[in-house]
């Protein structure tokens, strides 16, 4: 979009307000909201590059190596691109994502956008597209203000709340019709290309599929898909979170990613031979992701939380075995004709930040082509009988990432210190909570 058609935009919808928004390491959105000539004048916005070294919980670590002992300002230029109207918002609202860079122009290496953008230039160099489809599970919950109970399912139009699981169940769904139009309006008047929506395994669990696509336009789409989820749910008088693994009984949330790569000048799907057969690229990717995943988890599993997702026989994968059409692996093919072969990762929770998912896991791929890796061969029965093969906490999975050198060379050391660095101090900061757990176990017996 040209500068002349974001004034057309504007004038067409009559903006009066822009918030301009960079997601942080967390995924959060950050940013200034400006009257918008103030914004049209300007062109740009600075923010202090150490907003990006940001906690899930407000902290920062000691960002001198990171961002120098100045606390330095950046520059936020925005990708007019993708301008869209505010839905929710009571006033005429835009709202528009930014890059963020050095006074040079050059990008900052901490930006997630920046991160994602380094890994699709070396599929670029390459000659190589890659095509992504998100698939995002949420759940509803009733609103909640005491952090030490537990979460409950919402009431829907029946006044009761789901007392049993209901996958696919059209009736569930309808009990949230409300909700459900109305965030499918706002999803149209935001632009954001949702595709299916369906009822999951758990109590109040839902998941909306988007169409596939250039995956920095999907991680767009999903950074500001979860605000407008939020948003609506509290218009109707509910929460909705993203937590990856929000109640004990029931089933986490993941953000399954379908991923193919295109020959970016002839379209063809290079996991596919002329003969419709599997090419040796596809594997060589599939090996990736098997060699990699477990080592860059920090960005498919950034939380405590993260991990309680990651168990055996409750939907979710605890290795990167692959198979094909098999959901108990942590890399599905599914069936597919040839110019559609494609896999999946369903190893990310959908907690994370959307552009590091998506660069991480295209990065576990692209090492495997580069490297030439060989897969192992296709898992033919349940992948939960197999051994744990992922990290099976933060910490774990931190010290494995810090020790990838292939990976910092892909992703950025500077990125890779900064970002391990955040997830040190939040798993710090958690490590220092007394839970319920140790006072109802140990107070009185140990």
């Amino acid at each position: 979009m040209s500068t002349d058609s974001l004034q057309d935009f504007f004038a067409q919808h009559r903006i009066q307000e822009v918030e301009c928004v960079i997601p942080d390491m967390t995924g959060i959105a950050r940013g200034k909201i400006l009257p918008k000539d103030l914004f049209l004048k300007s062109g740009h916005m600075r923010l202090p590059k150490s907003v990006l070294l940001n906690t899930v919980n407000g902290q920062q670590p000691d960002n001198t190596a990171f961002v120098g002992d100045t606390d330095p300002d950046m520059v936020c230029v925005p990708d007019l691109s993708t301008a869209r109207v505010v839905p929710w918002a009571a006033e005429q609202v835009a709202v528009i994502i930014h890059d963020c860079e050095e006074f040079d122009g050059t990008p900052v290496a901490l930006s997630p956008r920046s991160v994602l953008r380094g890994v699709l230039n070396r599929y670029q160099a390459r000659g190589w597209q890659a095509v992504v489809a998100p698939e995002m599970e949420f759940y509803l919950v009733a609103r909640h203000q005491n952090p030490h109970e537990p979460l409950q399912p919402p009431l829907g139009r029946t006044g009761k709340p789901e007392a049993g699981r209901q996958s696919y169940s059209i009736d569930a769904v309808n009990d949230f019709d409300p909700f459900f139009l109305e965030l499918s309006r706002f999803c149209e008047v935001h632009r954001l290309g949702v595709e299916t929506l369906i009822h999951e395994a758990g109590a109040g669990q839902m998941e909306i599929n988007f169409t596939h696509g250039d995956p920095m336009d999907l991680a767009d789409r999903v950074f500001l898909f979860k605000r407008t989820v939020r948003e609506t749910a509290l218009r109707h008088g509910i929460f909705a979170t993203f937590m990856a693994k929000p109640m004990e009984a029931e089933p986490g949330s993941a953000m399954h990613i379908h991923q193919s790569i295109l020959d970016a000048e002839t379209g063809h799907n290079i996991f596919s031979l002329p003969d419709g057969s599997v090419s040796p690229a596809f594997g060589h990717y599939i090996a990736g992701l098997q060699r990699y995943v477990p080592l860059v988890m920090p960005m498919l599993a950034p939380y405590v939380n993260s991990y309680r997702r990651l168990s055996r026989n409750m939907s979710a994968p605890i290795n990167v075995q692959w198979g094909f059409d098999n959901r108990t692996c942590g890399i599905r093919v599914p069936e597919s004709d040839a110019a559609n072969r494609r896999l999946e990762n369903r190893v990310p929770g959908v907690d994370v930040n959307p552009y590091l998912a998506m660069a991480a896991t295209l990065a576990c791929g692209y090492l495997g082509m580069e490297q030439a890796l060989e897969p192992t061969a296709p898992m033919r029965s349940s992948a939960w009988d197999m051994d744990y093969e992922l990290p099976n906490h933060l910490e774990d999975a931190i010290r494995r990432m810090r020790t990838c050198e292939p990976l910092r060379e892909v992703l950025g050391g500077a990125f890779v210190d900064a970002f391990l660095a955040v997830k040190e101090l939040e798993y710090a900061t958690y490590n220092r909570v007394i839970s319920s757990w140790e006072r109802e176990h140990l107070l009185l017996l140990v």
